[in-house]
């Protein structure tokens, strides 16, 4: 007996139309789809995949996306405009979402892949997928032909990419991203030491990071293996000179050094502790993201800063310790310490939402789409073209100048 037409079509293949227009068939030919692009939706099942799809699901249908051309997508995520317009508290019935202009690329980017308008080669190389999250992110390019050639042109030593491991996984504690990257911690500590035995003391040893690239815990390390040299180590934390978060995102995230920062209190303290005597730092909650200092940078009332004592070794490690030209003369050795983005979000996941309960969730999500661009255009990249190391721990290598590589010699 001949199948209904309808029947029969649902046993064949199904073309592009027909899964927008049908949602299971289109969330299991996405699920297949996304396998491709993403590993950690491999750990998912089809069900738990469409428990998460369905916050995504246009009110209208799949079909009712449409889709823009790669070139014009392109375009728009490598513009720093794109991205100061993005807002990180929109509100729909009270509550922040996530900002429509991300959500509408998200939305393009799974119809594309299942359609076939977008390859997932073309997705895979401009944009990684946060499971937890449930979206696309763009890729930010940190190694331009500019950082490359200052830097030689290839890693000076490099390691086994264990990092690697993370790709299927939704969040990272910090015990699973140390042993990912100890043999590159180790190697980096020891290039250390050699610098500071041909620089000599005190000195001020720079480290630029990334939020949850491992800068904190990285200068602990290196900390207790340079007091088991006999060498007296302090550290400023550089975040403590931040200035209220409200006053930054009202200045906007691309505006840094002084009003991102209390860059007299900063210029001060390095010069201070420079001469090798301790110094007061403020201090800044990370939890209610205030400083312990006003504007002017009196201390308020009832706050208390951090004291910081000297030593031969000085650690600053933050964001931008050598972006400020005020800071960048006193600095000894400068050296950016860095993570993939994808990696960085999955740490944050863990570190900033399950432990600190920092962050509203969807705040979050829109907080860091629309900061890793700017910041990576605006700090990042600029202190890779002017640091000494570049510690790569998601691409397991070290890369050093010309000049610091004939330092380190055979080392």
């Amino acid at each position: 007996m001949p199948q209904p037409e309808h029947e029969s079509k649902r046993e064949t293949a199904w073309g592009p139309a027909d899964r927008l227009g049908d949602a299971n068939a289109f969330s299991a030919a996405l699920f297949e789809v996304m396998q491709q692009v993403c590993p950690g939706i491999g750990e998912l099942e089809l069900y738990e995949f469409r428990y998460a799809l369905h916050g995504l699901t246009p009110d209208d249908g799949w079909a009712s996306v449409s889709l823009e051309d790669p070139a014009a997508i392109e375009a728009q995520v490598t513009s720093s405009a794109f991205y100061r317009s993005l807002q990180v508290k929109p509100r729909r019935d009270g509550l922040i979402v996530l900002d429509e202009p991300i959500k509408k690329l998200t939305l393009m980017l799974l119809v594309g892949l299942v359609t076939g308008a977008y390859p997932v080669e073309w997705v895979k190389r401009h944009f990684y997928f946060d499971v937890r999250g449930f979206f696309f992110l763009h890729r930010n390019l940190y190694f331009t032909p500019r950082i490359l050639a200052h830097l030689g042109g290839k890693p000076h030593r490099t390691f086994e990419r264990r990092q690697e491991s993370f790709e299927r996984l939704q969040s990272i504690g910090y015990k699973e991203f140390a042993a990912a990257n100890a043999d590159l911690d180790e190697y980096f500590l020891a290039c250390l030491r050699r610098l500071i035995e041909v620089k000599g003391t005190p000195i001020i040893l720079a480290l630029a990071g990334q939020t949850a690239a491992g800068k904190t815990e990285i200068v602990e390390r290196l900390r207790l293996a340079l007091q088991a040299d006999g060498r007296s180590v302090t550290a400023i934390e550089m975040d403590n000179f931040l200035t209220d978060r409200d006053h930054r995102e009202a200045k906007g995230i691309h505006t840094l050094g002084r009003d991102a920062i209390h860059i007299g209190l900063f210029t001060r303290a390095l010069t201070e502790i420079r001469a090798g005597r301790a110094i007061q730092t403020p201090r800044y909650d990370t939890v209610y993201a205030v400083s312990s200092h006003d504007l002017q940078g009196n201390l308020k009332p009832g706050a208390i800063p951090v004291e910081v004592p000297a030593g031969d070794v000085v650690f600053i490690e933050g964001n931008f310790p050598f972006l400020l030209e005020e800071a960048a003369p006193v600095i000894g050795i400068k050296v950016v310490y860095l993570t993939d983005d994808p990696v960085r979000m999955k740490r944050k996941w863990r570190r900033d939402i399950d432990y600190r309960k920092k962050y509203e969730p969807d705040y979050f999500r829109n907080r860091f789409f629309k900061e890793q661009f700017l910041m990576a255009e605006v700090c990042y990249r600029p202190q890779m073209e002017v640091c000494d190391l570049v510690v790569d721990t998601t691409g397991a290598a070290l890369w050093a100048t010309p000049e610091v590589a004939a330092t380190l010699g055979g080392l």
